[in-house]
């Protein structure tokens, strides 16, 4: 029999799962404050592993993927213990912002301090009570407001731990990207903890491919880890294409914005990825490709600013298949009953 799990003050006996709440501080109206983490302790020995997501509050399609997660049927033959933490941010996602109430990034600011900024606290609890508790984690994340995603997993260069979780996982793209100063994942890996980084979709909204390609990419690294048995773990619809780096393609000009391309497609170089006009359309200014690749990332705003970021092309290892091997992830697929969608 395994020892039981503590967290808080809540002790979990194996085969036993519960949503613990962590203190974090309290509101100026008296109310109190809580980081909530939900608990599988599973009967059998194994990893532990959290996943998290909304660290930044308008990032609401990892919550979604960590609700389907939670409700996975093999998630209930855990071996190992899963920690699953919805909301990092809950100041953030209440008021539908990126950031905390003090502006603060939290995702630049880990490892924290226990007697900082809201910031600073928030991010030493989490790294305290949950990330350095842990072998490995998934930490979820999507585009901001008015930009959107391709489902893609960032690594850390130079990892071969995370290149092969990454491998598991079979997101359509996967990125090599380097951490940033005050990153989970950066603060993570130096305390021993290895962080897949996962970014699909937009702020504040929904979106069902990237939902379906988060679930099952955690369930593959779950069972990549020995913790759930392949049965009912969705198999990969193609190999992930493995990119070196990135760039962004910025407006030439200000306008508005016609795109010709989206999140997905391959793209070569010099090629017109968009139109900006005046709005007397009497002038107009093509956007163009600096090098082919895969777009991974684009603006949703027609209006933009000379300057603006407007698509991310991610230059794929190899780019004989890259086109193929993205396009068999798009492909429709059936939509199920909610039980049934993993």
């Amino acid at each position: 029999m395994r020892e039981p799990f503590d967290l808080g003050t809540e002790r979990i006996q194996p085969g036993q799962r519960r949503t613990v709440d962590l203190p974090v501080s309290v509101l100026s109206d008296h109310t109190p404050a809580v980081m909530s983490a939900h608990v599988v302790h599973g009967r059998k020995p194994g990893p532990v592993m959290f996943v998290s997501a909304a660290i930044h509050g308008d990032e609401v399609i990892g919550v979604e993927i960590v609700r389907r997660m939670l409700r996975a049927a093999p998630v209930a033959r855990l071996s190992g213990t899963l920690i699953a933490v919805p909301i990092v941010n809950a100041f953030g996602f209440l008021n539908q912002e990126r950031y905390l109430p003090d502006r603060r990034d939290l995702n630049r600011v880990f490892p924290g301090y226990p007697h900082g900024s809201l910031a600073a606290r928030l991010a030493d609890l989490f790294m305290s009570q949950i990330v350095t508790r842990c072998d490995v984690g998934i930490d979820l994340h999507s585009a901001a407001v008015g930009r959107t995603n391709l489902p893609q997993i960032r690594l850390t260069p130079d990892n071969a731990r995370l290149r092969d979780l990454g491998g598991a996982f079979a997101a359509p793209v996967t990125l090599v990207s380097k951490t940033r100063e005050g990153s989970l994942r950066l603060e993570a890996e130096k305390a021993g903890v290895p962080v897949l980084l996962y970014e699909a979709g937009e702020g504040l909204r929904f979106d069902e491919f990237a939902a379906r390609a988060g679930v099952a990419g955690v369930l593959r690294v779950m069972e990549r880890l020995g913790m759930i048995s392949g049965r009912g773990v969705p198999k990969a619809r193609g190999p992930s294409v493995l990119c070196e780096g990135s760039r962004w393609v910025r407006a030439p000009s200000g306008g508005l914005l016609r795109t010709l391309k989206g999140t997905g497609e391959f793209v070569d170089e010099d090629e017109v990825l968009g139109l900006i006009s005046d709005p007397f359309g009497e002038a107009e200014t093509e956007v163009r490709a600096d090098e082919a690749g895969v777009i991974v990332g684009r603006t949703k705003l027609p209006v933009v600013n000379e300057g603006d970021a407007l698509f991310h092309v991610a230059q794929p290892a190899r780019s004989d298949a890259a086109a193929h091997h993205v396009a068999a992830h798009r492909k429709a697929e059936p939509l199920f009953d909610e039980d049934e969608i993993i």
